[in-house]
């Protein structure tokens, strides 16, 4: 068997270290244009919760498997520090979390077999030929960059960023897969996390999120 030889790295332009760090340091695509994407359906898919069910799934993931929160743009939070230490159920208005590649694809049926098919849930993946904004990497202040960078380490070639930041980023040199949920892991084999427990536990806190927003909702009157 011929060893498998990884395609070689790029070059980028200086001036773009956030798409360096994603390409040259974890190995994972990106979508050309600004605001930098990541492209899902190669190295993982994504799945895309309100931040209040991801919250109560995270325990059915491993240490190692990346978790990124996305704020609104209507409603930004001003302080992202108060972010950080108040939770992300209250300022992260959505969580990406990642998942084994091709799990976009089994999670219809999934729903299905769990018996959470029938239900409208605010629970979507995203597989092969979708993308997701790019976190800001661990380290780079939140908010638009400049141009020039004035005022950081990272000038602005792949800005503006800053609606999505990570929770639990990936670590650079370390492969992404082995740590992602995936549909493998049912059993118990191998050290990934069980796809099917994060589904069900995400699943039903998404129902719980809906009825608890349903609940709210003022009477409507006639």
């Amino acid at each position: 068997m011929l060893p498998t030889v990884p395609l070689p790295r790029r070059p980028l332009h200086p001036s773009d270290p956030v798409r360096q760090w994603y390409e040259n340091e974890l190995g994972w695509a990106t979508v050309p244009g600004s605001p930098l994407r990541l492209a899902a359906g190669l190295r993982f898919d994504v799945l895309d919760v309100p931040a209040e069910a991801g919250v109560r799934a995270l325990r059915h993931l491993g240490p190692a498997s990346p978790v990124a929160l996305h704020a609104s743009r209507s409603a930004p939070c001003e302080d992202p520090a108060a972010r950080r230490e108040e939770g992300p159920a209250r300022h992260g208005k959505r969580m990406w979390l990642l998942v084994a590649a091709g799990s976009a694809e089994e999670l219809p049926g999934l729903l299905d077999w769990l018996e959470w098919g029938a239900l409208a849930l605010d629970l979507t993946a995203i597989g092969a030929g979708g993308s997701i904004e790019a976190p800001l990497p661990p380290g780079v202040p939140e908010g638009p960059l400049t141009a020039d960078g004035a005022g950081t380490d990272w000038p602005g070639g792949s800005g503006p960023q800053g609606a999505a930041v990570w929770l639990r980023p990936p670590e650079p040199g370390c492969e992404v897969e082995p740590s992602l949920p995936t549909l493998s892991a049912v059993g118990g084999g191998g050290g990934a996390p069980d796809l099917v427990r994060l589904v069900d536990t995400v699943a039903t806190q998404c129902h719980r999120v809906r009825l608890r927003r349903a609940c709210a909702q003022p009477p409507a009157y006639s």
